[in-house]
């Protein structure tokens, strides 16, 4: 029984990272950072640089940035876009460290696993905040990101002192992910079709005298000839 707990603690903590980062890198490794310089969290060897006070400084740095670029419609597409090529292989790279000593192929493994979790949470939220963004009011994304923020430190905090039911609730979410992102990305691609026509288009003038279409052939006139 000690034997399974300690491998769900390994699984939680490597798959908890891997599913954070993808919402928010910056977010997962401020909380380890913290709490394993605090002496709150035993972090295995190849995390405990995440307790170096220049990377505590550094993620919180980013952090509050990511936290305002967040909050602004538009500038967070453009900001999740940039991040398609950090947040998957940073959890790639957390998932593999936080197997600690064991196995290379463990640790390739956690990593292949962890770098596709974080590729779909990062999809998902992407996705999700493009769909967002068509609502005029900015109230909308605020609510969405404190809630994402939110979430990244509950589900860490999950995965930490209750292992065995992040486990469960990761599933729970997979399943989940699995089924919502062909609709995202139908929705999203529908938003993109619709930019770009309306882009092509053009706004109407409406100093342009409306067009006026003339039929293929006047109709004949009665008692004309054949």
């Amino acid at each position: 029984m000690e034997q399974f707990d300690q491998i769900a603690a390994i699984i939680a903590l490597s798959m908890g990272a891997a599913w954070a980062s993808g919402i928010n890198l910056y977010a997962a490794i401020l909380m380890l950072g913290l709490l394993g310089s605090s002496g709150n969290l035993v972090l295995p060897p190849d995390l405990q640089i995440l307790t170096n006070p220049l990377v505590i400084f550094a993620a919180g740095a980013m952090y509050l940035v990511e936290f305002t670029a967040d909050k602004v419609p538009g500038v967070d597409n453009s900001w999740d876009t940039l991040h398609t090529f950090i947040r998957i292989p940073a959890g790639a790279m957390l998932a593999a460290g936080a197997v600690g000593e064991m196995d290379p192929a463990v640790s390739l493994a956690a990593a292949i696993v962890g770098g596709g979790l974080a590729a779909g949470t990062h999809a998902t939220k992407a996705g999700s905040r493009v769909l967002i963004n068509t609502s005029p009011e900015p109230f909308s994304n605020w609510i969405v990101s404190l809630a994402e923020d939110l979430t990244v430190f509950a589900g860490l905090w999950a995965a930490l002192n209750y292992p065995s039911l992040f486990i469960v609730l990761l599933v729970v979410f997979v399943l989940v992910m699995v089924w919502l992102l062909p609709k995202l990305w139908r929705g999203v691609k529908l938003v993109f079709t619709a930019l770009i026509s309306f882009f092509k288009k053009g706004p109407k003038d409406p100093t342009e005298p409306p067009e006026i279409k003339m039929p293929d052939r006047f109709p004949e006139l009665p008692g004309g000839s054949n």
